[in-house]
Formats: C-alpha cells, sequence, structure tokens
C-alpha cells in the first residue's frame, strides 16, 4: 500500500479520473448554456447578416452564406433608430433608478421592529409576483381618462380641470415658476409603472443587507452624536454600495430587454417605443426577420459595451 502511494503512476491515475469525472458532472451544464444560450446568438447573428423573411424561415435558403449588412443598413438609416434608441435608453436608466429608489425606501421602512412588519413585507414584494398581464391591465384601467378611478377622483376634487389620458399623449404642458415646459407623459407613465411593478426586488436584497448590518455602528454613530440623516449617509449607503451597484446591474440588463411591459401598457405608442418594440415590429409587422435579427443585435452589442465599462469601473474601484 506504500508503494502504490509513492508511485507517481498511481497519482497520476487518480487525477486522470477525478479529472473525467468532473468533466462528465459539467457536461450537462456546458449542453444546457450551449443549446439556450450560445445557439440562439449565434443563429442570431447568422439571421441578422442574411436576407430573412418570415416566410424564408422553412425554407432550404436560410443556410446558404449569402451574407450581407443590408439588414444593419436598414436599421441604422431608419429615421426612428435614434429617438427610439434614446428612448429606450431614458426608459431603462430612469426605470432601474426608480425601482432601487423605491426598494430602499421600503427596506428601510419596515428595517425596524413594529407590530404588523411581516404583513406590510408581504404586501411589498405582491407587485413582483403579481401575473404580468393582470397589473398592465389594472394600470390601464385606472389610467383610462373615461373610466379610470385616478381621473374620475382628480376632476371630483377639482385637481384636474379634464381627464388626462395617461399612456396615450405623448406631450403633456406644465407651466413651473413661470416656465412652460412639455413632459413624456407616456413615457414618464410607464417609467412608473417600471418603478412599480419591479421595486420588491430591488427591497428584497436591500433588506436582507441591512439587517447584515452590525448594530454596533450605528450605536457608535450615535454615542458621537451623528444624526440620523448622518447615519444613514456615513454608515448605511457605504454599506450598501455593492448591493446597489449589483440591483443596478440587473436591472439595466433585464429593463433593456423588456418587451411585454411597454408593449402591454402603450404598443409603442405615444413616444415609449423601446428597441424592444422595435425588433417586434421589424419582425412581425414587416416579416422582415433579418432586419429584427440586426435591431436584436445592436441590443446585445449596446448590452455588452456597458458591461464592458461597468465591470471594469467595478474592477478599478474594488
Amino acid at each position: 500500500m506504500g508503494n502504490s502511494c509513492r508511485n507517481p503512476d498511481f497519482h497520476s491515475g487518480i487525477s486522470h479520473r477525478e479529472s473525467r469525472l468532473a468533466f462528465w458532472m459539467l457536461a450537462p451544464t456546458f449542453a444546457v448554456v450551449l443549446v439556450l444560450v450560445v445557439f440562439p446568438v449565434a443563429w442570431n447573428i447568422w439571421m441578422s447578416l442574411k436576407p430573412v423573411s418570415l416566410g424564408d424561415l422553412r425554407g432550404a435558403s436560410l443556410l446558404t452564406p449569402d451574407f450581407t449588412l443590408d439588414n444593419f443598413r436598414k436599421v441604422f438609416m431608419d429615421p426612428d433608430f435614434w429617438p427610439v434608441l434614446l428612448t429606450t435608453l431614458i426608459y431603462t436608466i430612469a426605470g432601474s433608478a426608480l425601482s432601487i429608489v423605491l426598494g430602499l425606501a421600503a427596506a428601510l421602512l419596515v428595517h425596524g421592529e413594529f407590530p404588523g412588519r411581516g404583513l406590510l413585507r408581504g404586501i411589498l414584494i405582491s407587485p413582483y409576483i403579481a401575473p404580468i398581464v393582470a397589473v398592465t391591465f389594472t394600470w390601464s384601467f385606472i389610467l383610462d381618462p373615461q373610466l379610470g378611478i385616478l381621473n374620475w377622483f382628480a376632476v371630483e376634487k377639482g385637481l384636474l380641470a379634464q381627464p388626462i389620458p395617461f399612456l396615450s399623449q405623448r406631450w403633456y404642458p406644465i407651466e413651473l415658476l413661470g416656465i412652460k415646459i412639455r413632459i413624456p407623459l407616456a413615457l414618464f407613465s410607464v417609467i412608473l409603472f417600471e418603478g412599480w411593478r419591479y421595486f420588491p426586488f430591488a427591497f428584497l436584497f436591500i433588506l436582507a443587507r441591512l439587517q447584515a448590518i452590525p448594530i454596533e455602528l450605528y450605536q457608535a454613530g450615535a454615542a458621537d452624536g451623528a444624526s440620523p440623516v448622518q447615519r444613514f449617509y456615513y454608515i448605511t449607503l457605504p454599506q450598501l454600495t455593492t448591493v446597489l451597484s449589483t440591483l443596478f446591474l440587473f436591472r439595466f440588463i433585464w429593463t433593456l430587454n423588456k418587451f411585454d411591459d411597454i408593449f402591454l401598457l402603450t404598443r409603442g405608442q405615444a413616444g415609449t417605443k423601446v428597441l424592444t418594440i422595435k425588433v417586434y415590429e421589424y419582425a412581425f409587422g414587416e416579416f422582415n426577420i433579418g432586419a429584427g435579427s440586426a435591431t436584436a443585435m445592436v441590443l446585445f452589442g449596446f448590452l455588452s459595451v456597458f458591461l464592458f465599462f461597468y465591470l471594469r469601473r467595478m474592477g478599478n474601484d474594488s
């Protein structure tokens, strides 16, 4: 037994068997990633470089290497591309930031001990677990200019002279300090929905991190005469920096790829059209699968650039 343990071939044999076992254990994961991630991305790249219509999806021409950049030319030469890209960025950044701010406020609200805290926590996560079709229908009904309860209440109480079509009016003029400005009403409404719908996700992560902050830090701050605002700024926020950065990364990725929320609320009308809506319009409105795939690749490229600089910045900060 002692000689076999000192034999190099014995150890190399064990190492080889362990490596082979590790490979076979990881093989299912690699297969899933290959089928569900790598292949769809490669196939989308292939179709974005070909003149593919909806009727060509079952044709043999789909496999011929007749590559062209006409799809990308169509996307970038479209007069709607740059306004839609700007709308996408505004919707993504504002919606992500709002959901995190609301999640932070909710986490701070229920962090302390009080009667009914568990019930309130359960209520706060309800927007996230409710079906998307149900909540968009509810919001559409509430904001409806004829039947919506919000407009009815505002007009009844004299807060509004007439109902406001929140989801169908692009610009709404207001006067602030003697200055007349226009706000993108429909876009503002869908951003509010985005923040309300997804703040529970941020709320759960932030609350978990808040509960892990040592109470001694707050006791030391109070002993030094720090006010509640100072304790929040100098103790709480630094402790939440990592989780807030991670949350913004996740929310940015998911919101940038969002389609169902805006489609169900506005169908992309009234200045709320984003790139995912353009993918749908190209693919199923114009039956141009190639242009839809090219738009999806533009979205993928933009997201890749964002991730590159974001992760580089996070690496430098750490």
